[in-house]
């Protein structure tokens, strides 16, 4: 059976999030994406918790399914922010649970240690080893993944926040860290380059803020289960076995990939960055490191490094933000989306088209620039503009038309401007 599997999610009642995240959007649009088992996401809100109960049906597999069978496992995120070693430390993990009981027994221990209440990924005073020691005496099947690993501010091994192993952080409790989320900035290749990581399971997901197909999705992981049970997906993550792939973007679109300062539209690869001593030129202040430096900073490899038992994976791009790039149109503008649907209907989910649809049926389907494009993108021919310090990277791509053109003329001689005006 092939699991095609977003895990790490977001509700309408965490913070940034969109207003109308719920569950039928949330199946929806996985359908329409082509992914089909999600997480819940934010299983410790009060309210949250409710609609999961009202919503979805439990049964003995650990699985919960809408009135219409679509699958989603129990899942929350969680920010710790304490101090280790003389430093401020921030990491955010996301938690699986094998039921509802179980969720509420972890709801019920952080209580003791902070409010739930207030936002779908809440913060407590917990360092990981303690907070792993203690998930794991409410139940052993409990499984808890370093999210987003690099993220500089958020991440396990974060330039700014992070440590530079797993064992520094989780201590004596790693032996129950068993993988970790690649993030959006990196992907698996760059995480092979650290032979520290070898034994870890590599996991993708979205970290969606929204239900729209370009958030929700965007990266996912593809298991090969007999049955999907929530067993099943554990023995799978803890022993590789059962793990086919994952679905990354290109690093370069994550907002961190590159070193910056966003407020002065300032960014800079590694090395750029080491001929400035990492201070950046407009404001004179210390830029924020990124994932691509950070990666380089401890591994112990070059890159292209493959281990043995590696996965392989796919770098896409968004459908939407291929045809945003192409029209130079806002992601949820009318033309995009008139596009989009074009391309995904009648029973054709984005990744069909964008991992197995064959060049001259798209042409069928849509524009001739766009067959081009979304087969550039299976084989990873579409170049990007690395994002940092929180702005997405930005595909490039010829304009589809002369008006397209422009558009894109206009915004790079504002740019510019912006640039010269500092």
């Amino acid at each position: 059976m092939k699991i095609i599997a977003d895990l790490h999610i977001h509700s309408k009642y965490s913070r940034a999030t969109s207003t109308s995240l719920d569950i039928p959007n949330l199946e929806k649009y996985a359908r329409i994406k082509g992914i089909n088992l999600l997480g819940t996401g934010d299983f410790t809100h009060p309210i949250w918790i409710k609609e999961i109960k009202q919503q979805l049906k439990e049964d003995d597999s650990g699985i919960l399914k809408t009135k219409t069978g679509f699958p989603f496992i129990m899942q929350t995120e969680i920010s710790l922010v304490y101090t280790q070693d003389n430093k401020g430390r921030r990491v955010h993990l996301v938690v699986l649970a094998p039921n509802i009981e179980t969720a509420e027994q972890i709801t019920e221990y952080l209580k003791k240690h902070g409010r739930v209440d207030y936002d779908g990924r809440p913060i407590f005073k917990i360092p990981c080893d303690e907070f792993v020691y203690e998930l794991n005496k409410i139940n052993n099947k409990i499984e808890v993944i370093p999210a987003h690993a690099w993220t500089p501010w958020f991440g396990i091994f974060g330039s700014e926040t992070g440590f530079d192993s797993m064992e520094e952080c989780f201590k004596e409790q790693t032996k129950h860290i068993h993988s970790f989320e690649t993030g959006l900035s990196s992907d698996p290749e760059m995480n092979w380059t650290l032979s520290s990581l070898d034994k870890y399971s590599i996991l993708s997901f979205s970290d969606c803020h929204s239900f729209w197909p370009w958030r929700l999705g965007r990266e996912a992981t593809i298991f090969e289960l007999k049955e999907l049970t929530y067993d099943n997906l554990i023995k799978a993550i803890r022993t590789k076995e059962g793990i086919a792939r994952t679905i990354e973007v290109d690093p370069s679109y994550g907002k961190y990939h590159f070193d910056g300062h966003r407020n002065c539209n300032f960014s800079s690869s590694p090395e750029e960055s080491k001929k400035i001593n990492n201070i950046c030129p407009v404001c004179k202040k210390g830029l924020t490191i990124g994932v691509l430096n950070r990666v380089e900073a401890l591994a112990d490899r070059k890159l292209g490094f493959k281990p043995k038992d590696a996965k392989p994976f796919h770098r896409l791009i968004p459908l939407s933000e291929i045809i945003s790039a192409l029209f130079q149109s806002s992601l949820s503008s009318k033309t995009v989306w008139q596009e989009y649907n074009n391309l995904v209907k009648d029973s054709r989910t984005e990744l069909d088209i964008l991992l197995n649809f064959k060049i001259d049926d798209l042409k069928k389907l849509t524009n001739e620039k766009i067959a081009e494009a979304i087969i550039k993108n299976r084989k990873g021919e579409i170049a990007v503009k690395p994002g940092y310090d929180g702005e997405y990277g930005i595909p490039i791509l010829e304009p589809i038309n002369e008006k397209a053109q422009k558009k894109k003329d206009s915004k790079e001689a504002k740019a510019q401007k912006s640039l010269e005006e500092f």
